[in-house]
């Protein structure tokens, strides 16, 4: 079974083409948000991992299940479950502009490629524990791909 990750650039582009899929009316199959507030959300998970965003400390209970499901997901190359809680500085509820939304995504995709290629990411995430390079990488691509499924691309 094959792990995709955002460091190879086959799936890195496979990203940006479903990306660019999306249009202002894309509808979701299922969740709160609609496709610009994805877009938004999607670019600000990846800033964590530009330490552009600093999320909080979480209690030792909910980092250990973080540990785990990370795990799980390189064991069994699962998905992110439908509505999973997140960080609530991660967390979308209002009106964005499709086309900012989608173009600050797009560059944001590029920083996180040079910083793959820089091997500048942060070594710890408050949710997943330590973090590898790969770990990012993986993990970044396995969150994208569960928003771009939500809204069928």
């Amino acid at each position: 079974m094959v792990k995709k990750s955002l460091n190879n650039p086959i799936y890195f582009e496979e990203i940006i083409d479903r990306i660019s899929k999306l249009s202002a009316n894309s509808p979701g199959k299922w969740g709160k948000m609609n496709v610009s507030q994805m877009l938004k959300h999607c670019d600000l998970v990846l800033q964590v991992s530009l330490r552009k965003i600093e999320l909080p400390s979480i209690n030792i209970f909910f980092k250990g299940i973080g540990i785990l499901t990370k795990r799980e997901m390189y064991v069994f190359n699962n998905g992110i479950p439908r509505n999973m809680p997140t960080f609530q500085k991660l967390i979308v509820n209002f009106e964005c502009d499709f086309d900012e939304s989608k173009t600050n995504l797009l560059k944001t995709l590029i920083e996180f490629r040079k910083a793959c290629e820089n091997k500048t990411l942060p070594n710890s995430h408050q949710l997943f524990g330590n973090m590898t390079e790969k770990d990012w990488e993986f993990l970044e691509y396995k969150h994208l791909n569960h928003h771009l499924k939500q809204f069928n691309v």
